[in-house]
């Protein structure tokens, strides 16, 4: 009888070490469960979407809808008194603002990756510090409502006739 029972308690001391270490083996050596070091400590946050309108010779030729997600390290934010998203905010409105023509259909690949960069490095000028790591775009198109597309055409149309 002491015999059975010392191998029933032998039996559930390995089964309880087995399962120990093949978990703690798991969790530091399974490469679906490592995370990425120049990910750790950063928060993603995203903007309001912006509306910027498209004026050229005092007409609007549409809106620019934008929204952008900017990365930041979490410990930075939680300090700041003043979050970065207003600034992120301004900075991108300002960009395509001042960018932005009839002819921005055109726009090229590059531009946006210029847009972002100039976005970050702007907002980090005005903390004077490193804060806002990367921006990236969530949404970004060019909208023009249906009543400014009605008088485009019109106009389109004048000015046809009058040449």
């Amino acid at each position: 009888m002491l015999k059975v029972l010392v191998t029933g308690v032998w039996i559930c001391l390995v089964t309880v070490g087995a399962a120990y270490f093949t978990a703690l083996y798991k969790t530091d050596f399974d490469p679906m469960l490592q995370k990425n070091a120049h990910l750790e400590g950063l928060d993603y946050q995203s903007t309001p979407t912006i509306n910027v309108p498209v004026l050229e010779d005092g007409k609007i030729h549409g809106y620019i809808v934008a929204q952008f997600v900017f990365t930041v390290d979490s410990e930075l934010l939680a300090k700041l008194a003043v979050p970065p998203h207003a600034f992120v905010v301004d900075e991108a409105f300002r960009l395509i603002y001042s960018k932005a023509d009839k002819e921005f259909a055109q726009l090229r690949k590059s531009d946006l990756k210029e847009l972002t960069e100039e976005v970050r490095t702007r907002v980090n000028e005005r903390f004077a510090t490193e804060i806002v790591q990367d921006v990236l775009i969530q949404d970004f198109t060019f909208h023009v409502p249906s009543n400014l597309n009605k008088n485009i055409i019109k106009n389109a149309a004048e000015q046809a006739a009058a040449s």
